[in-house]
């Protein structure tokens, strides 16, 4: 068994409620309230400006040029979709350029940068595989049951195609890696930071449902 399916194995129940969550299902229906997609990609750009800073700090502990140039290349793309997102989404709906991020978002991106800044190389890489991976179950998952035509079409498309398909592999593939020279110790603290990533994927779809605010 590869150790990414043993991380799969450990998350499958969390990823279950992912796919099962009202987000996810009324965006594969089509019917997913505007306000709420909105939300969700204003914080989504937010999300990637810090996602890309995690992958790059990442990166920057691999132990071979061939891992730092794939994380300086995932974090690219990341900052690619961002300026994406504000060159289409944000114009065709109408998103305004200023707010902060909310709850689900802020305790997701402040998890990732303080795993990729204090925790080892191989830690940091499990914490970042859920939003590589288990955004590609889910984006397969809605290709494969949408309802069509969706008013949601180039979001679905964009995560369940190839070119996504092929920086998911290489990250399950150094993971991999990593895990086979890993200590006991190591590959615990690898296999609880995948499972918290994983729980904060759900809390961010979670946040854009609720159209979540700050309590005070």
């Amino acid at each position: 068994m590869k150790f990414t399916d043993l991380l799969w194995a450990n998350a499958l129940p969390i990823y279950e409620q992912i796919q099962l969550h009202p987000f996810n299902q009324e965006l594969k229906e089509g019917t997913l309230p505007l306000e709420k997609f909105k939300f969700y990609i204003y914080q989504d750009s937010l999300y990637l400006a810090d996602f890309a800073k995690a992958l790059a700090v990442t990166g920057a502990k691999s132990g071979n040029s061939h891992e730092l140039l794939d994380f300086l290349g995932f974090a690219q793309n990341a900052i690619l979709v961002e300026r994406a997102l504000h060159l289409s989404y944000f114009k065709e709906y109408n998103i305004e350029h200023a707010g902060e991020k909310a709850p689900g978002c802020f305790a997701y991106t402040n998890y990732l940068m303080s795993v990729s800044a204090f925790e080892s190389y191989e830690v940091a890489v499990a914490a970042l595989l859920p939003c590589f991976w288990i955004y590609k179950k889910v984006g397969d998952y809605i290709y494969a049951n949408q309802i069509s035509p969706n008013p949601y079409q180039n979001w679905i498309n964009a995560y369940s195609g190839e070119e996504f398909g092929h920086s998911v592999q290489k990250a399950l593939d150094i993971c991999d890696r990593l895990a086979e020279s890993a200590t006991d110790n190591v590959r615990q603290k690898m296999i609880e930071a995948y499972l918290t990533a994983s729980r904060l994927e759900y809390v961010f779809w979670d946040s854009a449902y609720q159209l979540e605010q700050w309590a005070v």
